[in-house]
């Protein structure tokens, strides 16, 4: 008998808290790092009777741009609808949310088709003391402006998943939508697996709730493949459910019978306007108000600079770093033959020694561009070696200083005076005889040795380039 292979299949909703001055119906300030319980509340926001609300517009804003940036279609006409189910943290029993008109259809990321973007509100956050047994609501975040993004059930393993919910976290720290910082619950992200046999529809759809890092998106997707495919395999049946994420057990809980759509009863809400959006002077050139993408930056470096994979990917993902390179690059003579050869030196150094003496101090600092410009020229030009080149910049960033001024002062430009490093060479040879003795016989490592030796001799000061030419040249 063939055994039955199975395919996994998981879609994401993925919810945004949005960077806005309010909330997303009043004008109680939208600050998701306030401490102290209950202050920024409302008649509107805590649904006391007779209170209605009014649409945030830099919300939607936000939300328009996502959907261009991403590619998808966006609407002219939109509404808002209730939702209707009854908790603690939904003070009105309704949540106002998009039903069948989104602001956004359509459009991909990383490859993963989206099915729509809508805009709703935030809910409040219960707090349950298992001591006492008590309840408490703090509606602080309550009517939080809320992105939700819904993907098409198209991603098939956790590492896609938590690949794509980083790719969109750096997109919306890019057009400034959220900091989506998922530790403090600004994104929120719940995955949908279902497991069938290959060849077979869809399997019987599980829901993963509140699921509050990469790791554990990709973690909770594969853990529950595995349980859906041992029940399959042992011959049961997949039920229909909300489950959550056990950190310490490592595996899914059940938590309860999912709904169905269509028990959230929607219908268009009384209290809201009808949007046309093409009619909206605020919502014009969405299109011509993006940035440059994360993936157009990805692509500029690598095709216009010529940047390994890995730097690259460190100036996409710290904008501060990129906007520090772009200015380094614009100020160069693009008419030099070496312009890509002068980017790769200078994004090499900071990826690796600026971000290492940041990496020791706890904080990043950048060394005048100008200063910094001028110390890669010295690089290129031979005037200072790696060595002195990286003491420069440490002092620079320390201290601060001329690059010159620095390497004159500490005695760190290259020496390439031929008589004075013809002695030195002389003395290694003589203090290396058998060394030297393997080198003239053909191993090029004992040349490697014999150049350190020499740099040696010379505190770092020589150039090895003139260096290893004396010494073949001593080889005969």
């Amino acid at each position: 008998m063939n055994e039955i292979k199975y395919k996994p299949t998981i879609g994401l909703e993925v919810h945004v808290e949005l960077n806005t001055k309010t909330k997303m119906f009043c004008r109680c300030l939208n600050n998701p790092d306030e401490r102290q319980p209950n202050v920024n509340i409302c008649p509107i926001c805590t649904a006391q009777p007779g209170a209605l609300p009014v649409i945030n517009k830099d919300a939607i804003w936000h939300i328009l741009r996502v959907g261009a940036a991403l590619d998808g279609r966006l609407a002219d006409f939109t509404e808002f609808d209730r939702k209707n189910y009854f908790y603690p943290d939904i003070p009105k029993g309704y949540q106002i949310s998009q039903d069948k008109y989104p602001l956004v259809s359509g459009g991909s990321l990383r490859g993963v088709a989206i099915t729509r973007v809508h805009l709703e509100e935030d809910t409040a956050k219960s707090f349950h003391d298992a001591k006492t047994g008590e309840s408490l609501v703090d509606f602080n975040r309550s009517s939080l402006p809320l992105m939700e993004l819904v993907t098409e059930p198209v991603i098939h393993d956790g590492p896609t998943a938590s690949a794509f919910a980083k790719e969109l976290q750096l997109l919306l720290r890019y057009l400034g939508a959220s900091e989506a910082n998922m530790e403090k619950g600004q994104m929120r992200i719940e995955a949908n697996v279902s497991v069938a046999p290959e060849g077979d529809k869809l399997g019987t759809k599980v829901e993963i709730k509140n699921l509050n890092s990469f790791r554990t998106v990709e973690k909770a997707i594969d853990e529950e493949i595995k349980r859906q495919t041992g029940v399959l395999e042992a011959g049961g049946r997949v039920v229909q459910e909300t489950r959550g994420w056990d950190e310490n057990k490592q595996t899914t809980f059940s938590q309860r019978l999912k709904e169905s759509s269509h028990d959230y009863r929607y219908f268009p809400d009384p209290d809201l306007p009808k949007l046309f959006i093409s009619e909206i002077p605020e919502f014009r050139n969405v299109v011509e108000s993006l940035p440059e993408l994360p993936w157009q930056r990805r692509r500029r470096y690598a095709e216009l600079f010529g940047l390994k994979t890995e730097d690259v990917e460190v100036f996409v993902q710290d904008r501060n770093l990129a906007g520090f390179f772009d200015e380094l690059a614009e100020g160069l003579d693009h008419a030099l033959d070496e312009t890509k050869e002068y980017l790769k030196v200078a994004a090499n150094y900071i990826t690796s020694d600026i971000l290492g003496l940041a990496a020791l101090a706890g904080e990043l600092r950048l060394p005048p561009v100008g200063d910094y410009a001028e110390l890669l020229k010295m690089i290129m030009g031979g005037e200072v070696s790696s060595r002195g080149a990286k003491d420069i910049l440490t002092i620079i960033i320390k201290e601060g200083g001329q690059p010159r001024q620095i390497a004159k002062e500490r005695g760190l430009f290259q020496v390439s005076d031929e008589d004075a490093m013809g002695a030195i060479v002389d003395k290694v040879i003589v203090d290396n005889k058998n060394v030297f003795e393997e080198y003239k016989a053909g191993k090029e490592k004992a040349l490697q040795f014999l150049v350190g030796q020499a740099m040696k001799e010379s505190k770092g000061s020589a150039n090895p380039g003139l260096l290893k030419k004396l010494f073949e040249q001593k080889k005969g």
